[in-house]
């Protein structure tokens, strides 16, 4: 599912970050540990497209992204990968349904509501998608962004620090929520945190240097 080999990035000043090879299985749940600097950050915008590495290569679901035009790019993560950020990023403007809805059309697909819907009820915040995102607390918006990176049915998801600004109850409610959602769905998660609350609930952890 998720490939990489030899991937190097380039730094001004000449600074050059290595990292190891990855091998991620469909539906595999992986967390991505190393302290302050190791690259997770770097590593996740890589496998999304974001950062386009100095050498080596990346490969999602037989694609291999580092060939990719950047229009071909955008296109191919818009419709195969799932992002959430340490922030949530919503159109204060639009209502969670809208946030939501958003994301399909820029993807350029059918706006099924009744598809997010159910994506909805599953997180349990149907009650919520009319709603303004300054009018939800860190732990809503946050389950939220999970239906987000949902919502075009992606075959992965990246997450990046998605729990630092939760306490014990929201993040232990996040855990859950992304780990069966992504289960159900057969996504694979990749998870960049510091957070050692996440420990018990993934068998497999790649630790940068």
């Amino acid at each position: 599912m998720i490939h990489t080999k030899d991937l190097a990035i380039d730094y001004k000043g000449g600074k050059q970050l290595s990292f190891k090879d990855l091998q991620i299985d469909k539906g595999q749940q992986c967390l991505l540990k190393g302290n302050s600097g190791a690259g997770k950050t770097t590593l996740l915008h890589m496998l999304s497209g974001i950062l386009s590495p100095s050498s080596g290569t990346i490969s999602i679901d037989d694609t291999e992204i580092t060939k990719l035009r950047q229009v071909q790019m955008d296109k191919f993560r818009a419709s195969s990968i799932g992002l959430i950020f340490q922030k949530n990023l919503f159109i204060s403007s639009l209502n969670m349904y809208e946030n939501l809805a958003i994301g399909k059309k820029v993807a350029g697909q059918f706006i099924d509501k009744n598809k997010i819907h159910q994506l909805t009820d599953e997180l349990d915040i149907t009650t919520l998608i009319n709603k303004k995102p300054f009018e939800l607390s860190q732990g809503e918006q946050q389950r939220f962004s999970i239906a987000r990176a949902l919502v075009n049915e992606p075959r992965v998801i990246l997450a990046d620090e998605a729990t630092s600004s939760l306490d014990d109850t929201n993040c232990q409610r996040f855990i859950e929520s992304i780990t069966s959602i992504c289960s159900k769905h057969e996504v694979t998660l990749l998870i960049a945190t510091h957070d050692n609350r996440f420990n018990a609930q993934f068998q497999t952890t790649i630790q940068l240097a």
